[in-house]
C-alpha cells in the first residue's frame, strides 16, 4: 500500500534564507518546492477569476489591457488592513487550489514542499503536514535582505517589525539555523529533519 504524500511548509523571517533551503531540497534531496510568492504573482496576472474579482474590488484600472498594474494593486493593498484582507481573500484560496493541483501532478514524489513567507498569516500552515522554520541572527538577515533588495537598513528593519518570527519559530515542527554562507551545516540539519519525517511516515 502506497504511503500518503507528505507536505512541508517552509517559512522564516526576511533574509533567513528560505529560498536557499528550498534550493537545497530540490537539488540535494529531489523534493519539489512550490514557491507561493512566485505562483501568487503568476495567478494574479493570469487567472480569470482573480482578475474579475480584483476588478470588482479595486476597479478596472488595476489592469491595463491584459497586464496587471502592480503599483495600483500595491497601493490598494497597503492602503489599509481591511484592503489587504480583501485582496488576500481573493488570492490565497487560488494559490492553495493551485498548490493542491501541483502536488497531484507531483504525486510520484513521497514528499513535496511549499515555501511561503506568510505561511502562518495566510493559514497555509494548516494545509501542510510539517512546518520547517528557517532561522538566522537578525544582523545576518538584515545584511542579506539589504544586499538582495538593494534596500536601506531602515527599510529592512521596518519590514522586520511587521513579522513575528519568535511566535512562528515556536509553532513550527522543525527549525534549522542558516547563519553561515557555508551550506554544510545546513545540509546536515535538513538531512536530520527529513530522516525524522521519513521515520514518522513509517509509523
Amino acid at each position: 500500500m502506497d504511503r500518503p504524500q507528505r507536505t512541508i511548509g517552509i517559512t522564516g523571517g526576511i533574509g533567513s534564507g528560505k529560498s536557499f533551503v528550498s534550493a537545497i531540497l530540490r537539488e540535494r534531496f529531489d523534493i519539489p518546492v512550490y514557491d507561493c510568492d512566485t505562483e501568487a504573482k503568476r495567478l494574479t496576472a493570469t487567472d480569470s477569476e482573480i482578475r474579475r474579482k480584483l476588478v470588482r474590488l479595486v476597479g478596472p484600472e488595476v489592469f491595463c489591457g491584459e497586464e496587471l498594474v502592480k503599483q495600483r494593486l500595491a497601493a490598494f493593498l497597503f492602503g489599509s488592513e481591511e484592503n489587504a484582507a480583501k485582496v488576500n481573500a481573493i488570492i490565497h484560496p487560488a494559490v492553495l487550489r493551485d498548490f493542491a493541483e501541483w502536488a497531484k501532478r507531483n504525486g510520484q514524489c513521497p514528499t513535496v514542499a511549499l515555501e511561503s513567507a506568510i505561511l502562518f498569516e495566510s493559514g497555509f500552515n494548516k494545509c501542510v503536514d510539517y512546518v520547517l522554520f528557517v532561522d538566522a541572527p537578525e544582523e545576518v538577515r538584515l545584511r542579506r535582505a539589504m544586499q538582495r533588495d538593494a534596500a536601506t537598513e531602515q527599510q529592512i528593519r521596518a519590514r522586520m517589525k511587521m513579522q513575528s518570527p519568535e511566535l512562528h519559530r515556536r509553532e513550527a515542527d522543525f527549525c534549522v539555523e542558516n547563519s553561515s554562507d557555508d551550506d554544510t551545516r545546513l545540509l546536515v540539519q535538513l538531512t536530520d529533519v527529513l530522516m525524522e519525517i521519513e521515520g514518522d511516515r513509517r509509523r
